[in-house]
């Protein structure tokens, strides 16, 4: 039976949050931010391990304690210089670390979505566990998108039927994504998923909620520490 691996990509600045530290080790409830997203993959039964993957010249790492999760985590200190570059990297270092097979699935997650459920991570496996192709967490577009010209003034209202906005976890067979990857030079990959349509497939939309946002904004950490500390309360 395949196994399935998650991989959390995490060597980029995170410049747009404004702050110093990079940001998946802004403390959130308490805790580093990526630690939330490592602590509910670690959780899943049916995940064998969680492999994160560092810039090589990390220094903040080796500041927290990740015992807790020892018997689970692969730490990589192979980041490069993108998101894509950094998961290919990391999917390639597998194959000599670890016995990974080409029908393995691996699902690629952001260090800066800490507030990813156990419901969603499992509804996400229960779905695509048999899909021909796999897929990824997302929500239907609900607001009015406006297409802006260079002045930010709104030239045309964006029909929205059909639109998605993308989440994380992104879930595909090692071979298939390593290969999509390998092969997008020239392409924009903002995501997984986007190298896998290059190839012509059609990766399967397993809904989520909102709460499983990213990171980008100081807004958004005060939006997460409420999301994280309401979990908390019994």
């Amino acid at each position: 039976m395949p196994k399935f691996f998650a991989l959390i990509p995490a060597a980029g600045s995170g410049s747009r949050i404004g702050e110093d530290l990079p940001k998946q080790y802004l403390h959130l409830a308490g805790k580093p931010m990526i630690h939330h997203a490592i602590g509910t993959l670690c959780s899943d039964g049916r995940i064998a391990h969680v492999i994160v993957v560092l810039s090589p010249d990390d220094s903040h790492w080796s500041q927290h304690d990740w015992s807790e999760f020892s018997s689970k985590l692969i730490l990589l200190n192979c980041g490069g210089a993108t998101r894509a570059e950094s998961v290919l990297n990391g999917l390639s270092a597998l194959e000599t670390s670890i016995a990974i097979a080409d029908d393995d699935w691996v699902m690629v997650h952001d260090a800066a979505r800490p507030c990813l459920t156990s419901v969603q991570l499992e509804k996400l496996l229960d779905e695509l566990t048999n899909d021909e192709i796999g897929g990824l967490l997302a929500i239907p577009v609900a607001d009015t998108l406006k297409r802006s010209n260079t002045n930010q003034r709104a030239t045309t209202t964006e029909p929205r039927e059909g639109l998605w906005q993308a989440q994380t976890p992104q879930m595909f067979r090692y071979r298939l994504l390593t290969n999509a990857l390998s092969s997008a030079d020239g392409i924009n990959v903002t995501d997984d998923a986007s190298a896998i349509e290059a190839l012509g497939l059609h990766p399967k939309l397993v809904l989520s909620d909102s709460n499983n946002f990213k990171v980008t904004y100081p807004q958004d950490l005060a939006l997460a520490e409420l999301i994280l500390q309401k979990r908390k309360i019994p």
